[in-house]
């Protein structure tokens, strides 16, 4: 499965988002630290679920890296979250 795929499936399944993209933006970083031929290493996440309501910007990414897990984390150089309600 890519990591593309991989990420989606984990966050929707913790989150039942209202919206979930996830986009591979590896290409626009060709040449910089990170990048590997073939891409998904440098990932856009915009997430929005009721399960974000009570916590504070550090508790909704903390929740989103412990849902996406350290295997995967550990595979991702850059990931850029957008995470709101």
């Amino acid at each position: 499965m890519s990591v593309t795929n991989d990420i989606h499936e984990r966050l929707q399944a913790a989150f039942s988002p209202t919206i979930l993209d996830v986009v591979d933006d590896s290409e626009s970083h060709r040449g910089h630290a990170g990048y590997q031929e073939g891409g998904e290493s440098h990932f856009n996440v915009r997430i929005r679920s009721e399960a974000f309501r009570d916590q504070s910007r550090i508790e909704r990414h903390r929740a989103v890296h412990k849902a996406l897990g350290a295997d995967l984390v550990g595979r991702i150089h850059a990931l850029s979250l957008d995470i709101g309600i």
